[in-house]
């Protein structure tokens, strides 16, 4: 599948800076690229790649200044990076709509309806009073269970599972081996120091444009749903318990975790292996650094957390860097104790 470069400006609302003729067969970093492919540059530490590309064309901001001649074509845009991702977007759009049909064996339920343009893969099980949306991809070995509601353009990839009664919106992916709707942890201590299992009786609910990645896995609600709301991305390997809310737009990266009944507010970002007590609500645009526990709420806007127990980035960074000076600063105070003594003696 080729596109010339004026094809792909005009996707991109770009101009062309060279020739707009040139034909474009695949996309890559800019330090790998080949003649016929497209890259990008949005990070200036990769400028110097830019002199060097053997790309056809390149995806830069309207205003990069150019320090030396250049031989790739380019493609000025206001946003290098979003506009490469949209670009990605279309490109898979394109070469994903060749799946379509029934292949066999798979199974429906009697009682389920299925929009046209979908695909079912092989071994794929979709149960009873299903109500699943037009151009709907469903790969091999997914499983969707009874009652679930998926919307126009959705993915399920391969060996997913979508448990009864959960809610799938427009144009959502949910990748290989993700797990939406499964129990959530709820157990009764017993006077015997036993554990009783609380029935989950709830659902989960996606809306539109949101992506569970690879291994996630999203836990229905006790009672109600659990809610993952419009283009927020759950990343690789990511456990959100029972009556979570994650707000619009908010970023959940890979290992994290987000214990039950905490709400987490639109424009989040939460980076890797963070975690998140329970009964928590995080204010719109707070993000918390990788590897940080939030044990109590925040409810100021745009809040930079980091440390476990997490606390203020600027605080955090004065506290660490006190700790790293905590062996200096005992000889100093054993030395002050040293004279200090001395001095008291008679």
């Amino acid at each position: 599948m080729e596109f010339t470069v004026q094809q792909i400006a005009e996707v991109l609302g770009g101009t062309v800076e060279g020739d707009p003729t040139l034909r474009i067969a695949s996309l890559a970093k800019i330090e790998e690229a080949q003649p016929g492919s497209l890259s990008f540059l949005a990070n200036a530490k990769y400028e110097p790649f830019l002199y060097e590309t053997q790309a056809s064309a390149v995806i830069v901001g309207r205003g990069q200044e150019l320090r030396q001649a250049i031989s790739p074509t380019l493609i000025r845009v206001d946003d290098p990076y979003s506009g490469f991702s949209r670009l990605l977007e279309f490109y898979a759009q394109a070469t994903r709509t060749g799946k379509r049909g029934v292949e066999q064996p798979c199974y429906m339920g009697e009682t389920s309806e299925i929009g046209p343009g979908h695909y079912r893969g092989a071994f794929s099980y979709i149960g009873d009073n299903c109500r699943i949306g037009a151009n709907v991809l469903i790969f091999p070995h997914a499983y969707i269970g009874d009652r679930v509601t998926i919307g126009e353009g959705s993915i399920i990839h391969a060996g997913a599972k979508i448990y009864p009664e959960t809610v799938i919106g427009r144009f959502c992916v949910v990748k290989a081996g993700a797990v939406v709707g499964t129990d959530g942890f709820g157990f009764a201590p017993q006077p015997d120091g036993s554990y009783k299992a609380i029935p989950q009786i709830g659902n989960v609910v996606l809306e539109d444009n949101v992506s569970i990645g690879a291994n996630a896995t999203v836990d229905c609600a006790t009672l109600g749903s659990t809610i993952i709301r419009q283009g927020s991305k759950i990343d690789n390997l990511v456990q959100l318990a029972h009556n979570v809310e994650v707000g619009q737009n908010t970023v959940i990266a890979a290992q994290s975790g987000v214990s039950g009944s905490t709400k987490i507010g639109s424009n989040c970002v939460l980076a890797g292996q963070t975690g998140l007590a329970g009964h928590l609500t995080l204010a719109n645009k707070t993000t918390v650094t990788a590897q940080s526990g939030v044990g109590k709420s925040v409810k100021e806007e745009g809040v930079l957390l980091q440390g476990s127990p997490a606390f203020n980035l600027r605080d955090s960074l004065r506290a660490n860097a006190v700790f790293r000076h905590l062996p200096v600063l005992q000889q100093r105070l054993e030395r002050l104790e040293k004279a200090l003594n001395a001095t008291e003696k008679p």
